[in-house]
């Protein structure tokens, strides 16, 4: 870590050192025992069994059973495949309502399979789908919902289930960030048809790639299973159409490691957020979204608001200035799916019907967290916003002669 910012020229932007030598990623992997994980892969490389369903695969199933309290586990090679076996396996098709404010795979896997994504507003307090909002936009095409339980703070999945139910709609929860999460002293993994769970290597659990669908469906469990292998019921049998969604078992070996370091992981995690939300609390027009403490979570994202007016500049200024330091903070999820392609050139109206998420996608900033990072490297990034903050009015009036760079692809989704 270089000095503290005392002056305008110390700002990495304005010709200074960046704060860090090294960038400070979003989404850091964790990487828990690296001996076990390892012997793990050996034992697993002199039994030559590298995938379909080795024992590795249906203990780490097994395991995350029973931290979630679910009936079925079906672990994939990633969310974004589980999220389109599960699509399939419940039999949507038409249309079906989703978030604009969530991770584009969310809607492309209906976009894959033919279904067209509705999107739906969300609720600006919980950041996530607004069931007044999802009521008004179903029609006689509507087969199913998909809520996004977005940065591990669940949907109002009661209000969800009432519209489902009432509408005999299918409702299906994109659970990528909420592993290990509870709502009403329910794990997340136990509500609607079934979730679907991402072990991204950006998650708080990781198996390098991987996912996972529960559910306490006897009968949709058994479909999958069968989808995620092509089909196959025995061994030269196939009874149902299907794909290639298997996970390896050196991602389940990976994932029994993570298992074992879970608690500490969250522990990093918690301190983190904590330490942000006192270093931040006095710093005008930066907000940090908070978590229910009552509830079990994972801390795994550190989301501010930025409020331009207040602050003196807007959100993609202080990113930018931020990345100039080596802070790579994440415009989650700048500019919503419905701004993207396919779906910008199909719906060019969509965003007067989505005037919260519009305004949300211009505000949310993630800064980075997690066990890569300690005490004095959060104290370090507050310091900068902190400086940059108090000098906002300078630090603008630079930047109108001083083009922003362009945005560097990161591969730290």
């Amino acid at each position: 870590m270089s000095a503290a910012k005392s002056r305008m020229e110390d700002l990495a932007l304005f010709g200074g050192q960046p704060a860090f030598r090294d960038e400070l990623h979003v989404g850091r992997p964790n990487v828990g025992q690296r001996d076990a994980f390892l012997e793990r892969v050996n034992d697993l490389l002199d039994r030559r069994w590298l995938t379909n369903d080795g024992p590795y695969l249906k203990r780490f199933e097994q395991q995350i059973s029973q931290l979630l309290n679910v009936r079925h586990c079906i672990a994939v090679c990633s969310a974004t495949v589980g999220l389109e076996i599960a699509i399939k396996a419940t039999g949507l098709a038409g249309e079906v309502i989703v978030p604009s404010f969530t991770f584009i795979a969310t809607a492309h896997v209906l976009e894959w399979q033919q279904i067209t994504p509705v999107f739906c507003d969300i609720n600006p307090a919980t950041h996530n789908l607004d069931p007044s909002r999802v009521e008004e936009l179903i029609t006689k095409h509507t087969t199913g919902i998909i809520g996004v339980h977005l940065w591990g703070r669940p949907c109002d999945v009661e209000a969800l289930a009432d519209i489902a139910r009432r509408h005999r709609l299918k409702l299906l929860f994109d659970a990528a960030h909420a592993f290990g999460c509870s709502h009403n002293n329910k794990m997340i993994g136990n509500f609607g048809n079934a979730e679907i769970l991402s072990f991204h290597a950006t998650k708080i659990l990781n198996t390098f790639e991987g996912g996972a669908v529960v559910t306490n469906d006897d009968e949709l469990a058994a479909k999958i299973r069968l989808m995620r292998n092509f089909g196959f019921s025995s061994y030269d049998i196939v009874s149902s159409i299907g794909t290639n969604g298997k996970m390896s078992e050196v991602s389940a070996a990976m994932g029994l490691t993570s298992l074992e370091s879970l608690q500490e992981f969250v522990a990093v995690n918690f301190r983190n957020y904590k330490q942000y939300r006192q270093l931040l609390a006095q710093v005008p027009g930066v907000s940090v979204l908070t978590y229910n403490e009552v509830e079990k979570c994972n801390y795994q994202y550190i989301v501010l608001e930025i409020d331009e007016e207040v602050l003196g500049i807007n959100r993609d200024q202080l990113d930018e200035i931020l990345w100039a330091e080596n802070i790579l903070s994440r415009r989650y999820f700048y500019p919503g799916c419905h701004r993207m392609e396919p779906y910008r050139s199909r719906y060019a109206q969509a965003a007067r019907l989505l005037p919260e998420t519009e305004i949300l996608t211009n505000k949310i900033l993630c800064l980075p967290t997690g066990t890569a990072l300690g005490p004095k490297e959060i104290s370090a990034i507050c310091e900068v916003i902190a400086f940059i903050v108090k000098h906002a009015g300078e630090v603008k009036e630079r930047l109108s002669v001083k083009p922003l760079f362009p945005h560097r692809w990161k591969s730290s989704l």
